[in-house]
This record gives structure tokens, C-alpha cells and sequence, in this order.
């Protein structure tokens, strides 16, 4: 019997791990819900140490072998297909910071990059003099993951800070490397997030530490050569519901702290040429008010939403902010939604919306404004490697549902664009083969929903093809058209492939995000499905062909959807890291993001907020009822979405379905949110997941 003869339902393999219930009663507003399952939280977390949840995860994990494995396993062949799409020995595009040029390498058969450089005085081409940075594979053999975020390197050249993430929990270590003599010169706070930067004078460094609750709290100064304990405080944010971060402007003057919480910000800017002074603040923070700052000579340039939600542009003497001082350059529009900005010597960059649309606005200093013309007409694009204030080019990442990530440089005084780098594709890639469209989906209250969607060109569009259907929907992060090599043996093997721009992103401004976020969120869920019975509709796939994909905040859609959908509308549901255990984890404030999460879902000390987020909390409802075949992920060392909440919603889905589809749930043990960090380590995560549509849709290779 071949692979696509053998039957995938749950009595046709061995009996799957069954959790013990333990149920525990839960007040809240006078009402008592009890969790049969909340022994599957560790108290010692982050660490993971009673046996039996170990022993209940690992079973789990165990499980998927004896489903997916045996002669018919099609996860090797998968790697193995996925791994001859990557360009084994790739080298990322040149750029110039301060007096070098700075480049990322990968060997053929390593896991993570090697960071080169050579002098500056040569073109990008020529590489004499190069010397090696930073080879994450050398820190890597140390630990069983490996996370390298935000190398910056000090004026002169002569010191690297970077942080790490060693076990997947998000707890960055600093360090500072001396690029003269290969020594690590600081190895400082273990609890640290990404972002590190450098005063002009390279000997003082700025990093942020995460308090208790791992909620990123502090800034901090540290000065080479001193003991770390000596470190300075520079900044705390007294707000639990607040967070602090940390950068650079892309002059180097200042260095930019940002208090904020998901929907109102506060800067302050420290002159990069002075560490020991006091920060200086923008604006005084409003909630609801959310703004960024740029710097550029005597000017700064200031996204805000004071007077419209989409954000306007306004200017002013960098020596005084304050609102009196702001002098409009680009009003509010209801079509237009400005999301960023970039400040160059001689020019100012804006990124947008129009429409829905992405948009990459160039402003001269007469104030001459271009936009900049793309091949596609739906794509993504966002900033490449940018740190040549006084040049005059501008590098952008660039793809589509079609196009392989592209890095682009734009002279913006020419107004040309230039490819300075295609991903390659070594198994062969080509084009002319896939159709891509923008589509408008009708959603039950009238609302207009765009979708992408990329299928093969002999696609059929008679329902008897496959469909996979991809969401986010939360915190106004909007999913724009992309591409994946990985997803082409999908598409090869019959799938098309659909992005629902569903409420709750930003794709059409602001008020898109808004209409799907606390008391609107279930238009989120409704959204999703109508999409689904769209497509249907449409000939794409019939109902039952489809299959359904979300993470994290995705990953609740993916828990609400298979609860509210109708039956035999979705053949299977992947939920990676879903958050589905919504009321438990809104109502412990002792996690790391709940309070900070209240503007986003709504605070459950509230009774009628608590009422709503019971409502469609995955975990929560769960009924006897059919259900999609299911594939769960998890990260143990997850700190956004524990790893109990994924274990115990597949532990209750395990009791009360009715159905005999597969459940699969999947911890990884050495990961986090992201899952794993290298990237062949990766290609297995993805494997798993198309070996599991495989066999949902009776599908081989």
C-alpha cells in the first residue's frame, strides 16, 4: 500500500497519550470553571522539572514517530527536499558601516552564519584584508541552541557587542568581543534583551535587562573595563503595563529609549557624544498616542496618530519638540497609513500603506516627494541593511508571492533600483510556473477581505484541488504577500496557497487593526472562515480540501476557527505555539506579557471582559464534537506562549472529540516561541508540518 492508500485516521494507529485529568476549580466574578489539566504547569518554570509532565510531553512527542514514522515516514525525503532548495555556501550582500564593509556567510553545511569584514577604502567587491567578526557556528557547539541578535560594533571598529539567546527563553546574555585580539572582553547581563548600542566615544555600552516577570524594564550603561556590577542606570519604566527598547538613530547622534505599551509610545533621545547625560524626552507619553522619532541635522522628523489613527508626518526643531513646535509635511488620510520612517542626511524615507498596498515614499530636502516603483503589484518590502547616513542609497528587502527575496539598492538621488542579490534557488525555481492574484473575500457584516493566493498555473479550478489557508490577525501586524521556497513542493504537489489579510492585522490601516482586537476580535475568527467559504466558492477547493495554518496569536485563530467553523469545512488545522489558553493566561499576572496584553485583548478582572475572552478562548470551549485532523506545536523554554498551553488544549482535545482524525502535539524541548535556531535544525519543523498535510489529504510524494 502506498503512502496516499494508507489511511490516516486515528483507529488505524496505536492508542495515543491520554493526560491524566486532575481537576483543579478556578473562581473568578464569582464563577467556577475547572481545569482538569492545569497540573501540566510546571510552578519551577521556567524550568521544566516534574517527571510527569516531562514524561506526558516526550509521550506526546513519541507519538508523532508512530503516526508519521515507519516505511511510509515522509519527513526524510521532505528534509532532503527542502534542504536541496537552500543555497548551502550563500553570502548575504556587502554593506558599509563606518570604515568597513560588513557581510554574512554560510558554509555548505553549517548551521548558523559567519560574520566577515574588510576595509572600507576598497570596493564591496574587493574583500583584501578580510577578517572574521563573529562565527556563530564556534558559539553554538557550546549550547543546543543558538540565537545571535544585534551586532553592533563601536566607531573605530575595534569592539563587537552582540547578545545571545542559548536555550530559546528569550534571556539575552551581553557580550562585547575586541576585534583586535579575538577576545570576549565582557560577558555581562544574562537577562537582556536584543538590543545593544554604542555611545560615539565606543568604550560606553547601553543594553536593556528584563525584570522578574521577564517584561523588559531598564536601561542600562556599562563602561569597558569596569566591572559589570558597576553598570549604571539610565532608565526604568515604573509601569507594569509598559515596556523599554533600545537603537540607535541611523545618524549615530542619538540613542533612541522608547517606553510603550501596544499602543502609545515615549521617546527619549541621549546624544550619543555625551553617555553620562541625562536623556532627553520627546514628548510626554498619552495613552493611546503613538509616535517615533528620526533625526536629521537641526530637524527632528515625527511619525504620530495625535490627530488621525493611520499616523501624519510632522517636523521639528530638534532642540525643541514640543507639539507647539510641529509643522505638518504629510497630513492624515483615511487610505493612507504611514508605518515608518528613515531619516538619510540629504533625504527622508517613508513607508506606508495606500490601500492596502505597500508604499516606499522618498522626500527631498526641498521637499520634492517620489514614490519608488516595483515590478509586482502585490508584494513586501522593508529596509535592508541601512547604516550609511550621509550616502545616497537606500537598501530594501523586497519579495512576493512569486519573486524570491530580493535586495534592492535605490540611488535616491538618480531614483534607480538595482539587484544586488536574488535568493538562489539550487533544485531550480521558475516563475512563468505560478499564478499569484489579489482577491476580495465578503465577509458576513459586508466587509471586503483581500486575500493572496499562489498556486501552479495548471492549477484546477474545479474544487478538486487542495487548498492552504494561512492568518495572523493580532496586533496590527500585517502579513503581506511573501515567498517561500519551502512552500513550493506544497504548491507542486496540488496545494494553492492563501494569505487571509483578516481584521486584526494592519494591511488596510489602522482601523483594520482596530476592527479586530477586544471587543471586536471575533471578527478576526469570522473573517478567517469566510475567506475559507469564498475560496470554496470560488473553485479553489471544495469544503473539506482546505487546510488551515496560524502561530502564536495565529495559533488562537487556529483554536477558535476549529472550534466555530462549520463541520468538514477544514480537512486539517496546524496551530504553531497557539495562545488558546486565553482566560487562564489574561488573569496570572505573573506571566511576562499579560498586563502588558490588556490593550490588546482586554483585562478579565473585568467581568464583561472576562465574559468575552470566555467566549472563544479555545481551551474553553472545546465540546464533544467533530474536530479537523490537528497538528499542535510548542517550545518548553517558550515565555510567550508557556508550553502548558499547547499541551493542555491538546490533552482536552484528546478527551472530548468525537471525530477519528489525528491529533498530533509536538514540544520541542531544546526551543522557544520561534522554535528551532539553525537552519537545517528548521527545515525539520517544516518537514513535519507538510508530512502531516500530506497524509491528511492523502497526499504522497
Amino acid at each position: 500500500m502506498s503512502v496516499s492508500d494508507a489511511p490516516f485516521r486515528q483507529s488505524a494507529f496505536p492508542q495515543p497519550p491520554v493526560a491524566r485529568a486532575w481537576p483543579v476549580e478556578k473562581t473568578a466574578h464569582g464563577e467556577v470553571r475547572v481545569d482538569p489539566y492545569d497540573w501540566l504547569r510546571d510552578p519551577a518554570f521556567p524550568e521544566v522539572k516534574d517527571p510527569d509532565i516531562l514524561a506526558y510531553l516526550n509521550a506526546e512527542n513519541d507519538y508523532i514517530d508512530r503516526v508519521l514514522g515507519g516505511e511510509g515516514d515522509l519527513r526524510p525525503a521532505l528534509v532532503a527536499e527542502l534542504r536541496a532548495r537552500i543555497k548551502e555556501d550563500d553570502t548575504g550582500v556587502p554593506y558599509r558601516r563606518d570604515g568597513y564593509f560588513y557581510q554574512s556567510r554560510f558554509a555548505s553545511g553549517q548551521n548558523y552564519p559567519v560574520f566577515v569584514r574588510w576595509p572600507a577604502g576598497s570596493s564591496p567587491s574587493d574583500s583584501s584584508g578580510e577578517e572574521v567578526v563573529l562565527d556563530v557556528n564556534i558559539l553554538a557547539t557550546k549550547h543546543e541552541f543558538m540565537r545571535v541578535a544585534d551586532l553592533e560594533t563601536t566607531r573605530d571598529g575595534r569592539y563587537l557587542a552582540y547578545t545571545a539567546d542559548t536555550d530559546g527563553s528569550e534571556r539575552y546574555g551581553v557580550r562585547v568581543k575586541d576585534l583586535t585580539t579575538g577576545e570576549v572582553v565582557l560577558e555581562g547581563a544574562a537577562d537582556a534583551t536584543p538590543g545593544v548600542a554604542w555611545a560615539a566615544d565606543g568604550r560606553h555600552l547601553f543594553y536593556v535587562r528584563q525584570d522578574e516577570f521577564q517584561r523588559p524594564k531598564t536601561v542600562w550603561r556599562h563602561r569597558l573595563g569596569t566591572a559589570v556590577t558597576d553598570d549604571v542606570l539610565v532608565y526604568e519604566e515604573a509601569d507594569p503595563a509598559w515596556m523599554v527598547s533600545l537603537d540607535a538613530t541611523l545618524s549615530g547622534r542619538h540613542l533612541r529609549i522608547v517606553a510603550h505599551n501596544n499602543v502609545s509610545t515615549e521617546v527619549r533621545l541621549l546624544d550619543a557624544t555625551q553617555p553620562e547625560a541625562e536623556p532627553r524626552l520627546v514628548l510626554p507619553r498619552r495613552q493611546g498616542h503613538e509616535y517615533n522619532v528620526e533625526d536629521q541635522g537641526d530637524i527632528a522628523w515625527i511619525i504620530t496618530n495625535d490627530t488621525h489613527r493611520n499616523f501624519r508626518l510632522v517636523k521639528a526643531p530638534l532642540a525643541d519638540t514640543a507639539e507647539a513646535n510641529w509643522v505638518e509635511v504629510i497630513a492624515p488620510a483615511d487610505r493612507t497609513y504611514l508605518t515608518g520612517h528613515m531619516a538619510f542626511r540629504d533625504w527622508l524615507v517613508v513607508y506606508a500603506r495606500v490601500d492596502g498596498a505597500q508604499v516606499v515614499r522618498v522626500l527631498d530636502k526641498n521637499g520634492d516627494a517620489h514614490d519608488i516603483a516595483f515590478p509586482d503589484a502585490a508584494f513586501e518590502v522593508g529596509p535592508g541593511a541601512n547604516f550609511d547616513y550621509d550616502g545616497g542609497l537606500l537598501r530594501l528587502r523586497y519579495q512576493s508571492l512569486v519573486t524570491p527575496p530580493t535586495v534592492y539598492d535605490y540611488d535616491l538621488k538618480d531614483r534607480t533600483l538595482a539587484i544586488r542579490k536574488v535568493q538562489e534557488i539550487p533544485s531550480g525555481y521558475d516563475a512563468d510556473q505560478y499564478v499569484s492574484a489579489r482577491l476580495l473575500a465578503t465577509a458576513r457584516d459586508g466587509t471586503l477581505v483581500p486575500v493572496s493566493i499562489v498556486h501552479r498555473r495548471d492549477f484546477p479550478r474545479d474544487g478538486s484541488g487542495a487548498l492552504h489557508l494561512y492568518a495572523y490577525g493580532a496586533y496590527g501586524h500585517g502579513i503581506d504577500p511573501y515567498f517561500s521556497a519551502s512552500r513550493l513542493g506544497l504548491l507542486d504537489r496540488g496545494f494553492a496557497f492563501a494569505i487571509a489579510h483578516i481584521r486584526g492585522g494592519d494591511e488596510l490601516g489602522r482601523g483594520w487593526y482596530e476592527d479586530g482586537k477586544l471587543e471586536n476580535k471575533v471578527n478576526s475568527f469570522t473573517d478567517f472562515i469566510d475567506v475559507a467559504q469564498f475560496l470554496a466558492a470560488q473553485g479553489y477547493a471544495k469544503a473539506g480540501n482546505i487546510s488551515a495554518e496560524g502561530g502564536s496569536a495565529g495559533g488562537l485563530l487556529m483554536g477558535a476557527v476549529a472550534n466555530m467553523a462549520p463541520d468538514g469545512l477544514f480537512r486539517a488545522v496546524v496551530a504553531q505555539v497557539p495562545f488558546v489558553d486565553v482566560v487562564n493566561t489574561m488573569l496570572d499576572d505573573s506571566l511576562p506579557l499579560t498586563v502588558i496584553e490588556y490593550d490588546e485583548w482586554g483585562n478579565p478582572n473585568e467581568p464583561d471582559v472576562y465574559q468575552r475572552l470566555k467566549s472563544y478562548s479555545p481551551y474553553d470551549n472545546v465540546v464533544a464534537k467533530p474536530y479537523p485532523h490537528l497538528l499542535i506545536t510548542a517550545g518548553l523554554s517558550d515565555p510567550r506562549v508557556t508550553y502548558w498551553e499547547p499541551a493542555k488544549w491538546a490533552a482536552k482535545l484528546r478527551t472530548l472529540k468525537t471525530d477519528d482524525h489525528v491529533l498530533l502535539s509536538r514540544t520541542e524541548m531544546g526551543a522557544g516561541h520561534a522554535g528551532a535556531a539553525g537552519r537545517f535544525d528548521k527545515l525539520k519543523e517544516i518537514a513535519l508540518t507538510q508530512a502531516f498535510l500530506l497524509r491528511a489529504f492523502g497526499k504522497g510524494l
